[in-house]
């Protein structure tokens, strides 16, 4: 008697991508697990997991110091010590009630006094410090000192800073202001094959950097004194630059809208 022999077996599967192999649950046949191995997925569905567009996004925001100081300072040699006090506490009088008129807060102005004696004479000292917010105002009443008040008192230079906590709002505008370009981007590309873009599935920030001023080597060089303001400001200026990567998905084709 001849035995028929039974046709062989098919298993239908589908190839896993390397990057996927042990994410996808395994085929098993025969009692054994054949590993790279998944069940086929429905078309539609393998077609959406693939939906997605990836961009890029770059930005570079600066912004200028928000502070200035500017320190004046009177001073006085006399031989009597009553004379040395009098003699800069008038000057003294004159510079706070200019600044009061000129609508300075008083918790922006610090005056210290140095009292001392130097062989036969009282040296009286005062120092005005002065904060503004205001540089056009700081110019105005710093003039104003300069022509008012004799060669015995001294106005520094402006010194321009920012207040705490700048850098970091600077680092999050430029993230911020990347993430906004990168969006952007990404519509134009899903417009352009005509899609829509969806929500956003991944943001990362991959590369960020801030320096100060933005001289060259022979203002670098000269910033002195005798530098104007605007240089000064522009040495002082802070900038932040990002670098984002973002994955949004794509929702499908795009609706045009039906004109009755």
């Amino acid at each position: 008697m001849s035995l028929q022999q039974a046709p062989p077996s098919r298993v239908f599967v589908e190839l896993v991508p390397w990057a996927e192999r042990g994410r996808e649950d395994n085929l098993v046949s025969g009692g054994e697990t054949q590993p790279g191995l998944r069940r086929a997925l429905p078309s539609a569905q393998a077609q959406t997991a693939a939906r997605e567009v990836h961009v890029s996004g770059t930005a570079e925001v600066s912004a200028g110091p928000d502070r200035a100081q500017v320190a004046v300072r009177v001073s006085s040699a006399k031989e009597a010590a009553a004379e040395a006090k009098k003699s800069v506490g008038r000057r003294l009088d004159y510079i706070t009630q200019s600044l009061q008129q000129q609508g300075v807060q008083a918790e922006n102005v610090t005056v210290t006094k140095d009292f001392r004696r130097v062989e036969n004479a009282y040296h009286m000292e005062a120092e005005v410090c002065i904060t503004f917010t205001e540089f056009g105002k700081m110019q105005n009443i710093c003039n104003f000192l300069v022509e008012k008040l004799d060669s015995s008192v001294v106005i520094s230079p402006p010194q321009f800073y920012h207040t705490p906590g700048s850098l970091e709002n600077l680092r999050r505008q430029a993230c911020l202001v990347a993430v906004e370009n990168a969006w952007r981007k990404a519509q134009e590309v899903c417009h352009l094959v005509g899609q829509t873009l969806g929500k956003p599935l991944l943001i990362k920030e991959e590369e960020t950097k801030e320096w100060e001023g933005q001289t060259d080597d022979h203002q670098s060089s000269s910033l002195s004194s005798a530098s104007s303001v605007q240089q000064k400001i522009k040495s002082a200026t802070l900038y932040a630059a990002s670098k984002v990567f973002i994955t949004f998905e794509v929702k499908g084709k795009e609706k045009t809208k039906k004109h009755l």
